[in-house]
């Protein structure tokens, strides 16, 4: 099935762009292609792949199908989220600047700031929920906008068309981490955005079993230029974690459907306990840019952070979950629970967490496919016996 040609609904797309029947044997599922190399019939003739760091036919399906699930046209995948980031910022070259979000997560700038700032790259944080600091933050060497929407953990919104309205006739792409809400709940590309990315470890994948990026693009140029990367760098994503990914793909839109269902259900459950100081879900009617959320994503999804009021209760509640694992990551079929700042915001330093709003008191979960009502019970059991 060409992802040029066809106009199939998404869970038809993620089940046979990419996913079609090996041709060699029938094979329903696709197979790994556990090879480093292939043999050449002679000099220059091939069919098509010559060494596994430059091309494998198992990438090749998974790049189709995720460039047809975010309406790209091309995909090119890597090790990991950080690695797909760090392709895209390969991209640019010293004395270029970079507006980002200033409430990315925590790795995200540790590899702006410790490694490209070395690299005569320069970047500028501001709260891109203002489309106006987006607007005022740009220079004339700025060529790229990197934003997250939702925010990792903050749970706040930028507007991507209105970002994409202020970068295109200045030629800058905007780059958007869409990993929290996946290409089912929200289409980047469609509102403007020139880059997609995605941690495909999380929602992609799904079962928490394997590592990987991915960088989707909007012009041809942009993926001759990753797949140069992939060559050059060598950063690319195993067969086996491909053939992961094609697996998980596969049920992602019956999961997101799930994650969506007990995410509303546990988000309610959190804004009436007595315990819970403040819960942050763009689902809820008082979060202050619900209504963006209604018109950018058709779901909420399943990411909610709350706080708890200090470190010591944090702790306390964590420290008694039994169906929520106590973790980093999320996107999984089981609720994953995790600590921003001794976890994913831990390299912000505690003075970067406060000017961003994360507190010693702040959890984050991801929900799960559980019997929902299994999860509001453990957290019941959990939360409580707090100081004040």
């Amino acid at each position: 099935m060409s992802t040029k040609k066809t106009k199939a609904g998404f869970a038809t797309r993620a089940i046979h762009v990419g996913q079609e029947a090996d041709p060699s044997t029938g094979a329903v599922s696709p197979p790994i292609f556990a090879t480093s190399t292939y043999v050449q019939e002679e000099i220059g003739k091939h069919k098509g792949y010559e060494y596994a760091r430059v091309s494998n036919p198992t990438r090749t399906r998974l790049e189709e199908n995720l460039a047809a699930l975010e309406g790209g046209v091309a995909a090119k995948v890597f090790a990991s989220g950080m690695a797909a980031i760090n392709a895209i910022t390969s991209m640019l070259k010293a004395g270029d600047h970079l507006v980002c979000g200033n409430n990315l997560y925590g790795g995200t700038p540790r590899l702006f700031n410790q490694v490209w700032a070395d690299f005569g790259l320069e970047f500028a944080y501001v709260d891109t929920s203002d489309v106006e600091n987006v607007r005022r933050a740009i220079k004339k060497s700025t060529r790229m906008v990197f934003i997250e929407t939702p925010t990792n953990p903050l749970m706040a919104l930028t507007d991507i068309a209105a970002v994409s309205a202020v970068c295109r006739p200045k030629k800058i792409d905007v780059v958007v981490d869409n990993t929290f809400m996946s290409p089912y709940f929200q289409q980047p590309i469609a509102l403007g955005a020139d880059m997609v990315v995605h941690s495909t470890t999380k929602f992609l994948n799904g079962h928490s079993d394997g590592l990987g990026g991915v960088v989707v693009c909007t012009r041809p140029e942009q993926a001759e230029k990753l797949a140069f990367l992939q060559k050059a760098a060598g950063a690319i994503l195993s067969p086996f974690e491909c053939w992961l990914i094609l697996r998980g793909v596969k049920t992602l839109a019956v999961r997101m459907e799930k994650h969506d269902e007990s995410g509303r259900v546990v988000a309610e459950f959190l804004a009436k306990h007595k315990e819970v100081k403040r819960v942050f879900y763009p689902g809820l009617a008082d979060h202050p840019q619900h209504e963006l959320a209604r018109r950018q994503m058709s779901g909420f999804g399943s990411m909610i952070s709350f706080e708890t009021g200090s470190l010591s209760n944090a702790n306390k509640m964590l420290r008694r979950v039994r169906v929520c694992s106590l973790a980093e990551s999320l996107g999984g079929v089981e609720t994953l629970i995790s600590h921003p700042a001794t976890m994913t915001h831990a390299a912000l330093g505690e003075k970067g967490r406060k000017a961003i709003g994360i507190t010693d008191g702040m959890v984050r979960i991801s929900v799960g496919i559980e019997d929902v009502e299994d999860v509001v019970d453990d957290l019941e059991q959990a939360l409580g016996g707090f100081e004040g």
